[in-house]
């Protein structure tokens, strides 16, 4: 039996990870804004469809691997480093098109891949799953 001081520690600390919204509710979110509610929805389902393939690593041991090998573990986040440096060079290579004032007014025509296919990349990059975080590094796993 699980100790109550435990338990409620447990329960407190899930609240308020389940309370703060991750990047894949403030990208929609932003989308959403930003191009109505067709970009929003658009955003919604490739999120959670690029969720199936992390669905599917995790359930055949990949996470379980992962958290167990240290030099994998380290690979893992110098590649996810060094994709974030490409995103922030690119971010500043490119903020004078960026920063120009588009045409919000809907979602255009033939974008709907191209909005989909930008929004499955938020949830495989970030860093609230188990196999990323330090939590899950013991001996018993």
């Amino acid at each position: 039996m699980v100790p109550w001081e435990n338990l409620l520690a447990f329960t407190l600390t899930a609240l308020v990870l389940i309370l703060i919204p991750g990047p894949a509710v403030l990208f929609s979110v932003g989308r959403t804004l930003a191009l109505g509610r067709t970009g929003g929805l658009l955003s919604v389902v490739g999120v959670s469809l690029a969720l199936i393939p992390i669905v599917a690593l995790v359930a055949v041991g990949v996470g379980g691997l992962v958290a167990q090998s240290i030099v994998l573990f380290t690979i893992l986040k110098v590649v996810g480093s060094l994709y974030l440096v490409y995103l922030g060079i690119q971010a500043i290579r490119h903020r004078k098109s960026a920063a120009a004032a588009p045409d919000l007014t809907g979602l255009p025509r033939g974008h709907a891949r191209q909005l989909w296919q930008a929004s499955s990349w938020v949830s495989p990059i970030r860093r609230r799953s188990p196999s990323s975080s330090r939590c899950c590094r013991s001996s018993s796993i």
